[in-house]
């Protein structure tokens, strides 16, 4: 390595740090303000917050990263690097030529028209008014398109849109995966519908005292291998995990009082991801590789640890006893066979975030579709109350009762989230296709389970997956833990096997 490429070298990273570290900062204030500040703060430190991303903004555009991606993306001074910096300059240059493509007029209009447009969902959803978000909506579709313009793709605009979420994937890849998983689920669906064998979820319903559901909870993380002195769970409306730094990953989850079902299962699927952010190579702290590296694997992550574990009938019989110890006036003379068909019940409903996990992909699918005739023009955004309703009837069978509960249920397209929604299903494929490896390759893989021996698991995982962070592409690194690129098989056999067995198909 010359002199010179070193000291750029070194110029670079210490700018990557120098972002990373802000970024963190952000995390924490981000966090914050979801979780603990007061409400009559948040509005004024908002502006702070926003002050200190429009600089982290600014570096990694600046001139001074220009110029040195210019350098290091070379051919014959990116070929002198090593496997890491390769992967972090080109995860920057990723975002740098991207961010630089937009004109800065059209960004702060986006930037602008992101939190009109929210506060435009947010009544339109509290009066059940679509009219009132759609000239928003129309105005960031709009923008969206352009964005898709100015980034490139080679055959359809939303492939653009989607590379931000999931790197490399497009939309010729996705449909045909998307187009036999929704078939195989409904006609699952169709077939549990009719099979009249209706799991009593009574038992999950009972008024469940939170401070004695949190209690437990906290028992339960340590046992996946969530480090509880490197993060934290606390309580909010929308559960989600947040990393501030590698022994910094906190998670939080929703109390109900009479649903047990939901604050336990979003810990366990806020703990998959924090197991992951948790478990990346300590080597990559302060780079941009110190994150996972698309949101697709990421929910691989969360919905493996939820469904694949969590409702599995072996992780019951590992720790069903503890949760009736927890909760004996609820569950003392409930069988383990009966809690064990509630959690997994499947009834369609009108909310995706409350989908049992054999309809969760169809409302997934639903929004995909939306979203690529958004972009393609196929699809007027003044219509997508009447379209919404036509495929919640075609996938599930029901038809919202409004645009509350129908097409304004989803904060996502408020603040520009256009080319997302497709990775949560991207997770579940993601996550069976592991599955099927894990299996193969731990063929006691049920049997540790049925120990309580989550760890295990979660070694495993980080083995496969976590420990590399942003180090591989997406493709790369589901190939190099499974042995072949995406293949939806391994879902739609999960799935059938699955319910075939719980609703005696």
């Amino acid at each position: 390595m010359t002199v010179n490429l070193k000291e750029r070298l070194e110029e670079f990273k210490a700018l990557d740090e120098k972002i990373c570290a802000f970024s963190s900062v952000l995390s924490l204030a981000g966090w914050d303000a979801k979780v603990k500040a007061p409400k009559k703060g948040r509005m004024t430190f908002a502006k702070s917050i926003g002050a200190l991303s429009t600089e982290v903004f600014k570096l990694s555009v600046s001139k001074e990263m220009g110029e040195l991606l210019e350098y290091l993306t070379s051919p014959e001074v990116y070929e002198q690097l090593n496997e890491t910096d390769k992967a972090i300059v080109r995860v920057r240059n990723h975002s740098y030529s991207r961010s630089k493509s937009i004109p800065t007029e059209l960004y702060q209009e986006y930037s602008v028209l992101t939190g009109e447009a929210n506060n435009a969902w947010e009544d339109a959803r509290a009066n059940n008014d679509f009219s009132l978000y759609q000239p928003y909506l129309e105005r960031m579709v709009e923008i969206k398109k352009q964005f898709a313009e100015y980034f490139g793709y080679e055959k359809h605009p939303y492939d653009a849109l989607m590379d931000d979420y999931e790197p490399g994937l497009t939309v010729e890849e996705i449909d045909p995966i998307f187009a036999g998983l929704r078939k195989s689920s409904i006609d699952l669906l169709d077939r549990i519908k009719k099979s009249g064998n209706e799991p009593d979820t009574s038992m999950l319903e009972k008024d469940y005292n939170i401070a004695e559901q949190e209690a437990y909870l906290l028992t339960l993380l340590p046992e996946f291998g969530y480090d509880l002195e490197a993060g934290r769970l606390d309580a909010t409306i929308h559960p989600f995990a947040s990393t501030i730094n590698g022994n910094d990953v906190r998670i939080t989850t929703r109390y109900e009082k009479n649903n047990i079902a939901f604050a336990l299962f979003s810990t366990i699927h806020e703990a998959g991801h924090a197991l992951y952010e948790q478990g990346i190579n300590e080597s990559f702290e302060g780079t941009v590789l110190r994150r996972g590296t698309s949101l697709g694997i990421h929910e691989s992550q969360s919905r493996f640890f939820e469904n694949m574990v969590g409702r599995s009938e072996e992780f019951w019989k590992a720790y069903y006893n503890g949760l009736q110890e927890a909760f004996p006036n609820h569950l003392s003379d409930v069988t383990l066979d009966s809690f064990y068909r509630a959690v997994n019940k499947v009834q369609p409903s009108n909310i995706r975030v409350e989908a049992d996990e054999l309809t969760y992909n169809l409302h997934v699918m639903l929004r995909y579709e939306i979203e690529k005739g958004l972009i393609s023009g196929d699809i007027a955004v003044k219509d997508l109350p009447k379209i919404w309703n036509e495929k919640m009837e075609e996938y599930l069978g029901i038809v919202p009762e409004n645009d509350t509960v129908g097409v304004l249920q989803d904060v996502h397209w408020s603040f520009g989230a256009i080319g997302y929604f497709h990775t949560y299903s991207l997770g579940n494929l993601y996550a069976a296709q592991l599955l099927n490896t894990i299996t193969k390759e731990m063929p006691d893989f049920y049997e540790q389970i049925a120990n309580g021996n989550i760890l295990a698991i979660r070694e495993w995982m980080k083995e496969k997956i976590h420990q590399y962070g942003k180090l591989y592409l997406p493709s790369e690194l589901i190939k190099m833990a499974t042995g072949e690129e995406l293949n939806a098989k391994y879902l739609v056999d999960y799935l059938e096997s699955k319910y075939t067995k719980l609703y005696n198909l």
